[in-house]
């Protein structure tokens, strides 16, 4: 009987401890998840609040575009824009863009209304001159002023005296430079200039032509396929290739700009076909003005006039075809060390074409798809590593949009 009441009094004693075993390891477990429910609710408002100051020099179409990605983001508390030229310089370019339809959707995504921007519609493209694109970014960054303390300051050129003057605690967390290809921010900020010059496989031409008797409308581009050009009067025999209208043989051509202000590019994949060597290397600058000259009579709209003889003496073109290249920076982002900045370079800053396609800011654009990413990333980040890890996925995108280009670029401007 004893021994029995034994066997009991001991059960009972390890029900107790595993009972006690089973709440301490419950305490344990709900101990652990407030902690880590209160750790990601404190990480997720601290990432809500997060607010920080960006920074972008330059307000031709691709800065102005930044600062619009910036402020949409809703990151940024202070947003401010820089550039060199005062207004009236800044809008009176008369060269028009053509805004392709991944460039429309990525603007449309951002906010931007077509229906109250002058310009015109064909096959999905939008055209506008460059001074009415940028007017209309700075006056919706005007009405952005009611939710983001925006400051576009132009006629003001980032110099190191304008660093110096800035106190100590007000620095960007994020600057963007976007000043153009004969910008000197990267070089004020200690940025390397090294660039990667690579090849687009193509070679090409440009020319432009200034015609003061006609408007400065935007009109749609005009492409023209498998051209080829009879040279006999130069002592080359015409080639006698198929004609094959899917082909991409040949050259291509296309003709854009306002109706004052014509433009044409001619350019043809790398080949060493015998035409191709002929235009490659003539010392005679007559050559190639012919081409344009014959070129804009026979694909014209029908509503402008022919180019004369006389018209033609004040065409400036390329003197012969040459090698179609891709120029980039090596190094598109960095970090200021000592004042905790995150710098990104776009637009033409970045990558620079040495052909005129008649959409070149397209390529700029192409950089800022990858740039709400960016300020997100920068503006919660909790520690450097985090900094770091942005930049690196910043310039990972920059070089896949160099490297696209390079891949399909021309075929999407130009062949097709």
């Amino acid at each position: 009987m004893d021994a029995v009441q034994t066997q009991d009094a001991g059960a009972m004693v390890e029900d107790e401890y595993r009972a006690l075993a089973v709440d301490s390891a419950l305490s344990t477990l709900l101990a652990v998840a407030v902690c880590v429910l209160l750790k990601v609710g404190l990480e997720g408002i601290r990432r809500w609040r997060a607010r920080i100051s960006v920074l972008v020099v330059g307000a031709g179409p691709v800065g102005l575009t930044a600062a619009l990605v910036a402020v949409r983001s809703g990151k940024v508390l202070k947003l401010t824009v820089l550039d060199e030229r005062y207004r009236s310089a800044l809008l009176c370019r008369p060269q028009q863009i053509a805004l392709d339809p991944r460039s429309v959707n990525f603007l449309l995504g951002l906010g931007v209304d077509f229906d109250n921007m002058e310009g015109c519609w064909h096959d999905r493209h939008f055209f506008t001159r460059i001074g009415v694109f940028q007017e209309y970014l700075l006056s919706v960054l005007e009405h952005k002023k009611q939710y983001v303390d925006v400051k576009v300051q132009l006629g003001t050129k980032l110099t190191e005296e304008y660093l110096r003057r800035v106190p100590q605690g007000e620095w960007p967390r994020v600057m963007v430079v976007a000043d153009g290809s004969c910008g000197d921010s990267c070089s004020v900020l200690g940025l390397s200039s090294d660039y990667m010059v690579e090849s687009c496989h193509a070679y090409g031409a440009n020319a432009s032509i200034e015609r003061l008797d006609q408007r400065q409308v935007p009109t749609p581009e005009i492409r023209a396929h498998s051209l080829y050009f009879d040279l006999s009067a130069y002592g080359v025999e015409a080639l006698r290739e198929q004609r094959n209208p899917s082909s991409k043989a040949g050259f291509h051509l296309k003709i854009y700009g306002t109706f004052r202000n014509r433009y044409m590019a001619l350019v043809c994949p790398a080949s060493d076909a015998k035409m191709v060597r002929f235009l490659r290397n003539t010392a005679n600058s007559s050559v190639m003005k012919n081409i344009f000259h014959q070129s804009f009579n026979a694909y014209k709209t029908d509503i402008e006039a022919r180019l004369s003889e006389v018209t033609v003496k004040h065409m400036q073109c390329s003197r012969r075809l040459f090698q179609v290249q891709l120029s980039h920076r090596r190094v598109s982002a960095a970090f200021i060390q000592g004042d905790n900045v995150a710098v990104t370079v776009e637009g033409e800053a970045a990558r620079v074409l040495n052909f005129d396609t008649g959409c070149g800011v397209n390529l700029g654009l192409r950089g800022l798809e990858s740039m709400a990413r960016f300020i997100y990333r920068a503006a919660t980040a909790a520690d450097q590593s985090d900094i770091m890890e942005a930049l690196s996925e910043k310039m990972q995108h920059s070089r896949k949009v160099a490297e696209a280009f390079k891949q399909s670029g021309l075929s999407e401007s130009l062949y097709a």
